[in-house]
């Protein structure tokens, strides 16, 4: 078989269509039973990202098709797996951007290089993991490449022994022997390779010749809404609407790709949830997509939600607030400028508007919940990134959010551990500003590095500064679980209440309250002096208060803040320092 360009454009094509298929499947392998952006979810929207661009291609070429590998996953990359995952393919296509044909050994050699570039990207690698199963298949490729094997069979043996590793990774990390489970990201990876091998060897075959799409059909491409049968008829002109006192920030809009069963009855109840976090509310749909229009303050519920019937796609998100402001200036700037042609009638000359000074600093941080957000602004950050556990924004968010800071160094606080690696990916992407990623991998750490933060300081020396800062703040998050699994010693089931610290889930029970205090137990010690609660959108005022006063009582010795984080999911977020 030769293996030429077309044949990589399928294969990545069919890999990247089976992950899609299975994502449900990985999301399962995580072991912590948190409902945050799992495994299979983040690295099949990383390889969607690249699959469009590479479907797009005509005439393949390596060159072509490597380049948009590399670029589509590296802007696409969402969550820990997905950066992983794009790390991969950025040094497999660097190994083949100049090939005409790939024999046994360039893929060799492209799994060693792409081993190579991941491994730079993970600062503490670990054993039991992706990279683990990723380095097995090069080893194997490597010993096996000095044959003379037909190239089928070479693959299917590496992928083979890429199952095997894969196997034994419950023997690498306790954790996933005790929650009785393989590492998710090397099932994802295993899953994706062999989706194109299926491909390659006849075993399934896909029809991408109108382009990719993700919506687990073979390949249809997407109606337009204008061609949908309405169920709720309305027209939306954005220029009619007014901005002046906006309620809701973002207009939130997408596609779901139906997978499971929506009828009447569970559109009336997804309509319903919808209005309940906005307004401007146009749900359209036939038997295979629902295209949803929203205003809200919280985008990434309305992705969640959506998420249960089906894939998403055509996902867009605008800052009506921002879009207001930039009318506003420029309505005024419109009229300055037609008084001043009033007032300069007889002149001719025109001056160039100045452009705006760059400033010396600024800060993007991910947040999520109309309090915790509110909280950051006050703390100075030019720019929010709408997202978090339920939703972590990809590398292309950060580098648009780069783009919209106008400062020579900017901050980026991903505030989730899970979003540091895009961060950093993003940071690395940027070539005109200096990007100063702290790591910080909960809300109340990115506040005490903001806190922290000394405008006489460089970048690396205030690096270092808010970074130690962070690390006198413990956090805990309170959320329900969302399967049955046992970690840390503890058997946990769907619906319980669990207390997460810095380290691991520390409480269950199937009272919120109960949980909470629990947790805040074990976080509390005699060197504790301040202890911050930031209560959730499904916490009542009431309730959240009493709880206050609870923590007030009890710990006397310690100052007690209390706030608004109106964050979803989690119902509170309490840290300690």
């Amino acid at each position: 078989m030769s293996f030429d360009a077309k044949s990589l454009q399928y294969a990545f094509l069919s890999g990247a269509k089976r992950i899609e298929e299975k994502k449900e499947y990985i999301n399962e392998l995580n072991v912590f039973p948190v409902p945050d952006g799992d495994t299979g979810t983040n690295m099949t929207l990383t390889i969607t990202a690249a699959a469009k661009e590479v479907a797009a291609i005509q005439e393949p070429t390596f060159s072509s098709v490597t380049k948009a590998m590399s670029t589509g996953s590296l802007r696409g990359a969402r969550g820990n797996s997905g950066v992983i995952l794009s790390q991969l393919i950025r040094g497999l296509c660097k190994e083949l951007e100049n090939k005409k044909e790939i024999n046994n050994e360039d893929i060799a050699n492209a799994f060693n290089r792409a081993i190579a570039t991941a491994y730079k990207a993970v600062m503490k690698p670990k054993e039991g993991t992706i990279l683990t199963v990723a380095k097995g298949m090069a080893d194997k490729a490597t010993e096996l490449s000095r044959s003379k094997k037909d190239f089928l069979v070479f693959l299917e043996e590496v992928l083979v022994y890429g199952r095997e590793v894969l196997d034994k990774t419950p023997d690498m990390l306790p954790v996933l022997k005790e929650a009785g489970v393989v590492d998710s990201g090397g099932e994802g990876l295993m899953t994706i390779l062999e989706g194109a091998f299926d491909a390659l060897s006849g075993k399934v075959t896909y029809d991408f010749s109108n382009g990719y799409d993700a919506s687990g059909a073979e390949n249809k491409t997407a109606p337009d809404a204008s061609g949908l049968k309405l169920t709720n008829s309305v027209g939306i002109d954005r220029k009619q609407i007014d901005t002046s006192h906006i309620k809701y920030g973002y207009c939130t809009e997408f596609i779901i790709m139906l997978e499971k069963e929506y009828n009447k009855k569970i559109e009336e109840e997804f309509k319903s949830y919808l209005e309940s976090i906005g307004d401007s509310l146009v749900v359209v749909s036939d038997d295979e997509i629902v295209k949803v229009h929203v205003h809200t303050n919280h985008p990434g519920l309305a992705f969640e939600r959506g998420l249960t019937y089906g894939s998403l796609t055509s996902m867009k998100v605008d800052n009506m607030r921002e879009e207001h402001r930039e009318k506003v200036i420029m309505e005024a700037e419109a009229m300055a400028a037609n008084q001043a042609a009033e007032r300069n009638a007889t002149k001719e000359t025109k001056k160039e508007p100045l452009e705006e000074k760059r400033k010396e600093y600024g800060f993007i941080a991910v947040s999520v919940g109309e309090g915790m957000n509110d909280i950051f602004k006050d703390l100075g950050v030019d720019y929010l990134i709408e997202g978090g556990q339920t939703m972590n924004p990809s590398t292309e968010d950060m580098l648009n959010a780069i783009e919209k800071v106008n400062a020579n160094t900017i901050y980026i606080l991903p505030n989730n551990k899970n979003i540091i690696l895009a961060a950093n990916q993003a940071r690395d992407l940027t070539e005109d500003k200096e990007i100063v990623v702290v790591p910080s991998k909960t809300a109340p750490q990115g506040v005490a590095s903001l806190i922290a933060f000394d405008p006489n300081k460089k970048g690396e020396d205030n690096l270092a500064n808010m970074t130690k800062e962070m690390g006198n703040v413990k956090t805990g998050q309170v959320t329900y679980a969302v399967r049955d699994t046992n970690i840390d010693g503890k058997e946990i089931n769907a619906g319980d209440i669990m207390g997460i610290d810095d380290v691991g889930i520390k409480a269950v029970s199937k009272d919120l309250d109960t949980t909470t205090k629990e947790l805040l137990s074990v976080m509390v010690d005699e060197d504790s002096e301040l202890i911050s609660i930031y209560y959730g959108a499904d916490v009542k005022e009431e309730d959240a208060q009493s709880f206050a006063d609870y923590v007030e009582e009890t710990y006397p010795d310690c100052d007690v803040e209390f706030n608004y984080g109106g964050q979803p999911i989690y119902y509170y977020i309490v840290s300690v320092e």
